[in-house]
């Protein structure tokens, strides 16, 4: 069975394929973000998030043809904005941009539940010492509600992996709250 088969997007990208520039444009607003949002929390920098998300519009003309349906739409997409995150990052992306970005993201997007600020910003400042795997698996399962399913298929790794890298990440903060640890 064809595993996108139940995708909300499949008559739009049937017909972004074929060349409808509306149904490409109606994609691109249904989905621009929740790109956004994953580069810039993989990033820590809303600029940095800004660039990768155009330069992934830009390129998605030519790519959308190689989307074969094998998942929905969506997580295909984040897929290839993880890849346009881990490609920026080897290009030079730093440590401290992304803790101070992260940092920002936890302060102005707060969700409005009366949550401790101290405890948002602590949380945002030990992801940006995970390592950059398990950060990914936690942007994309606690922060942007995909399965770890859809989150392996964006990653292009199983879903054990992912579900790996979660309790690792859960064990790895949990020692630097309970002050084990001094970094994660």
């Amino acid at each position: 069975m064809n595993a996108g088969a139940g995708d909300p997007d499949r008559d739009l990208v049937g017909r972004a394929v074929h060349g409808d520039r509306m149904a490409f444009e109606a994609l691109l607003r249904r989905h621009y973000d929740g790109m956004h949002r994953i580069a810039w929390r993989m990033t820590g920098s809303r600029e940095d998030a800004e660039d990768i998300v155009q330069e992934i519009c830009c390129a998605l003309a030519d790519r959308i043809a190689g989307f074969r349906g094998e998942a929905r739409f969506s997580t295909w997409l984040y897929g290839i904005t993880a890849n346009a995150c881990r490609d920026h990052r080897r290009r030079g992306a730093t440590l401290a941009r992304l803790r101070q970005g992260l940092a920002v993201l936890v302060r102005a997007g707060g969700t409005g539940d009366g949550g401790d600020p101290h405890r948002r910003v602590w949380l945002a400042s030990a992801l940006g010492r995970l390592d950059p795997g398990l950060r990914e698996a936690v942007v994309l399962v606690a922060g942007e509600g995909l399965t770890h399913a859809e989150a392996g298929a964006a990653l292009g790794i199983a879903e054990t992996t992912v579900s790996w890298r979660l309790f690792e990440a859960r064990r790895r903060l949990k020692a630097v709250f309970d002050g084990e640890r001094p970094d994660v």
